[in-house]
């Protein structure tokens, strides 16, 4: 690779890397490579995003980009992009040129010294453990595409993991008699997650009547959830039986997959659980990633804060 190689190329040396080096997800090395096909566009064309050039652009030397190319892209970004959209798409360009460098094709990070943002501390959406239950409570558990759906929220909810890692379970990362959960989360990292007996329970149901209805019989390599083609069942269509689920039972708070995991986290804080140990559950590789839960519990903080101290 040199310094007159064309954009495509060098992204896809890029995107490969981080896929095989770092053990990057597929959706991961897809925002990667939309954030900087975004920024590449912008240098080409001398300052637009999102309008392809009717011009036929030569090749690009990555080697005149410099850091004032780079401010300048970024100034255009904060006119249309919250500031985590930002922080993401600085993070990838830092990458990206950090590979440049380390690959020979640059001597100097231009993006090395480019300040993130600060971001707005937002609080995880979460439900409370009465809308947890009702959540849980309103899924019905006569057919087998209900229990199904019955075991993968009770299972969301028991581990806190997320829901990709959801998606990717097989049998046998499921000990049973142990209550223990593989879970294989980013960069390819496996944790081993408690699982509680009414989401054990209910996996059992479902793949007991998916057995006897379909004669589908269970081997260890086997998905755990299955769609209606018996193939695994995707991310995308978890995320649509949890908001039908939601307008069935009349939720007023708006709930993802994401948002169990987020209660999880927040239930087990309230309850007087370690941060480190929620932070090992939820496989954050930061504890401040961890802290955010706190703020949602300060309420309980306060509680025992007044209940305890002697001179309050």
């Amino acid at each position: 690779m040199n310094g007159k190689s064309l954009p495509k190329s060098i992204i896809d040396s890029f995107v490969f890397s981080i896929s095989s080096e770092k053990g990057f997800s597929a959706n991961t090395c897809r925002a990667y490579k939309h954030d900087l096909e975004d920024f590449f566009l912008f240098v080409q064309q001398g300052g637009s995003i999102g309008k392809r050039s009717r011009k036929k652009q030569g090749a690009l030397r990555v080697d005149k980009i410099d850091q004032m190319i780079i401010r300048g892209y970024l100034a255009l970004l904060h006119k249309r992009n919250k500031k985590s959209t930002i922080a993401r798409k600085i993070s990838t360009i830092r990458s990206f040129f950090k590979y440049l460098v380390k690959t020979e094709a640059i001597k100097n990070n231009p993006a090395e010294s480019i300040r993130t943002p600060k971001q707005e501390k937002t609080i995880p959406v979460y439900l409370q453990v009465d809308e947890m239950f009702r959540l849980l409570d309103s899924i019905k558990t006569d057919s087998v595409k209900s229990l199904r759906d019955r075991a993968i929220f009770e299972t969301i909810y028991s581990t806190g993991i997320r829901v990709a890692e959801l998606s990717g379970l097989n049998l046998l990362d499921i000990d049973f008699s142990q209550r223990l959960v593989k879970v294989c989360g980013k960069g390819n990292k496996e944790r081993v997650v408690p699982i509680g007996d009414k989401a054990l329970d209910a996996i059992k149901a479902y793949r007991s009547m998916l057995d006897k209805q379909s004669g589908f019989s269970n081997s260890d390599n086997d998905p755990v959830f299955l769609n209606l083609k018996n193939g695994r069942l995707t991310t995308r269509s978890i995320g649509r039986i949890l908001e039908k689920l939601v307008n069935d039972c009349a939720l007023l708070s708006p709930v993802s997959p994401h948002s169990l995991r987020h209660s999880f986290a927040t239930h087990m804080l309230d309850a007087g659980a370690d941060l480190r140990v929620v932070q090992e559950l939820l496989g954050h590789k930061s504890l401040s990633t961890t802290q955010r839960y706190t703020h949602v519990s300060i309420g309980r903080l306060m509680e025992t804060y007044d209940r305890a101290h002697p001179r309050r």
